[in-house]
């Protein structure tokens, strides 16, 4: 997996454990992400479906892209398409994207980088694999966040972060078991470079085979796992996981994941989306890429 990896973990910082009264976070449920096909027919796990929208706040969905193993000339891509209200972050794992934008704005994403769209008051947007990765085929996997804005930063004006693989904060389990990638947000004192509108976390951990993940984590923020690869379980009382599936947590202090003793040869650790943010708690009016808080206002008209 080309996303960022450390040969030795001990080198790294080691995120506290729980301190005197803490609470872990109990798990509420765990839902099976559905399959699908998203633009021209790239395959999709759809990761929060299903998922009560007031658990999600301030998030609206999240594609898992892939993975997929592409013989020559099927790697996929999108048409031109809208988005208005939110927040697009795509994170490339595997792989490559090329974005073009109405704006003029463009670029590559690939290997753990991330690419943080604010689409705000309105752009046109394509993603597509470059024509290399066409001809000769190849691994894809990576994920789509969709963020909400707030309803005083639905109109900003668009813009980019492009969130190199260098710049992600890097940091082990108490155990060093376990890295950890902080995209955005803080964990421990260690923040992610993604900046955003609502205070918000979102880490990919690699556990490895028996090794346990304590995430301290913001009283405030919700919380939710989801699992790229492996098998492993999430609370303290081992909820079982696996490849697909998606953990609703409950309030408390931190978050516990742990890699199960046995994986498959293909997925040698778990691999998990950790990702929460202080609820909007606004009105939600959302129709494919628009997301704003009344139906008027994803024609553009003002909102009350």
């Amino acid at each position: 997996m080309p996303a960022v990896t450390v040969d030795d973990l001990t080198v790294l910082h080691r995120i506290k454990g729980p301190g005197l009264g803490d609470q872990p976070r109990p798990v509420t449920s765990v839902s099976t992400a559905p399959q699908g096909y998203e633009g021209e027919g790239f395959p999709v796990r759809r990761a929060f479906a299903g998922i009560d929208m007031r658990q999600l706040d301030p998030f609206i969905m999240m594609d898992q892209m892939g993975e997929v193993d592409y013989a020559p000339g099927e790697p996929k891509g999108t048409s031109w398409h809208p988005h208005r209200g939110f927040e697009t972050v795509t994170y490339i794992i595997d792989g490559q994207f090329d974005h073009q934008d109405s704006h003029g704005g463009g670029g590559t994403i690939t290997n753990g980088d991330t690419q943080w769209m604010t689409a705000g008051g309105g752009i046109l947007h394509i993603e597509a694999p470059p024509e290399w990765l066409v001809v000769k085929g190849g691994l894809f996997h990576g994920i789509q966040l969709w963020v909400n804005l707030p309803k005083d930063a639905k109109m900003t004006p668009p813009k980019y972060q492009d969130l190199r693989a260098s710049t992600v904060a890097l940091a082990t389990s108490q155990d060093a078991g376990a890295l950890v990638r902080i995209i955005a947000g803080e964990v421990d004192g260690q923040g992610g470079p993604g900046a955003t509108y609502t205070p918000m976390t979102l880490v990919h951990a690699t556990i490895e085979p028996g090794a346990r993940l304590d995430l301290p984590w913001p009283v405030e923020f919700n919380a939710l796992a989801y699992v790229l690869g492996g098998h492993g379980s999430v609370g303290i009382d081992a909820h079982p996981v696996q490849m697909g599936q998606a953990a609703v947590l409950g309030a408390g202090d931190y978050v516990t994941v742990t890699g199960a003793e046995r994986q498959e040869s293909r997925t040698p650790a778990l691999d998990v989306i950790i990702v929460g943010g202080r609820p909007i708690g606004e009105a939600l009016a959302w129709a494919g890429p628009f997301v704003m808080n009344t139906k008027a206002g994803r024609f553009g008209h003002p909102q009350p």
